[in-house]
């Protein structure tokens, strides 16, 4: 291994994160662990050791997602890829203590935040991969500030399309930047959020790990920055014709802001 990269993976004491840390570290590259437990946390670090660090944050608490951030910054001279892999979708809380619904907070800003604060030590080369998903619906400018409610599908769905919509706007803003690319792992795999929502085993997770281990270090997704990967159809594909629309994309991006200010 000659080209050891530093990778940050949101969400991944278990599932596809896991999995994906999990073949990352056996290739030789250091691994960014984040989780809400702290059990699960020390279960990772004690099975893959060294070559992993841990972090712990709420990404419902914002300020949580931002002190991490600021831990990853003073620790680390550059982190080369960026893995917004965390989500949620049947959530025992609706709302945040701030009012937000959860599924935007956790889904859309909370990686929103993250990838902000730490895009200083991210390098031109580096890569930001951001997990959408095959379920994208119209984003409620009002829903996303936490306006009025949602179902749980509809939420997740407005959730994933203004992620993807974010991205895009980012990739645009950051021309000589890293690369900030959107990827669909595959719909309904194998994962505790999966099983929880839809009832149902999914397929091998091992579809969404391929594609998120190809999208951090291989050169097919060096020029992707802006564009979608629909792991589904196995290709760069159109997502949702509103994350097409850059000026939908800044609306999206200009309400995240007003959010956090």
């Amino acid at each position: 291994m000659t080209d050891t990269k530093t990778i940050m993976i949101t969400g991944s004491t278990d599932g596809i994160g896991l999995a994906t840390a999990r073949t990352l570290v056996a290739e030789g590259h250091k691994v960014l662990i984040h989780g809400r437990s702290a059990t699960k946390l020390e279960s990772v670090q004690a099975e893959l050791g060294e070559k992993v660090e841990t972090h712990r944050a709420d990404l419902s608490d914002l300020d949580a997602v931002r002190a991490m951030a600021g831990v990853i910054r003073e620790h680390h001279g550059h982190l080369d890829v960026l893995i917004n892999n965390a989500g949620v979708y049947n959530v025992p809380a609706e709302r945040t203590p701030s009012g937000l619904d959860m599924r935007f907070a956790v889904n859309t800003i909370a990686p929103y935040v993250l990838t902000r604060a730490l895009l200083p030590i991210i390098p031109s080369g580096g890569r930001v991969v951001n997990l959408s998903s095959a379920a994208q619906a119209p984003v409620d400018l009002k829903a996303l500030r936490g306006g009025i409610s949602l179902s749980a599908g509809a939420a997740y769905a407005q959730s994933k399309l203004a992620l993807t919509m974010w991205t895009n706007a980012a990739a645009d803003e950051l021309r000589s930047g890293p690369v900030v690319v959107s990827v669909n792992p595959g719909s309904l795999l194998a994962t505790n959020m999966v099983r929880d929502a839809f009832n149902t085993a999914g397929q091998g997770i091992g579809i969404g790990v391929d594609i998120l281990v190809r999208s951090a270090t291989s050169s097919e997704f060096a020029d992707a920055t802006g564009r979608y990967f629909d792991n589904d159809a196995g290709r760069f594909a159109q997502p949702h014709h509103d994350a097409t629309d850059l000026a939908k994309c800044r609306a999206v991006v200009q309400t995240i802001e007003d959010v956090l200010a």
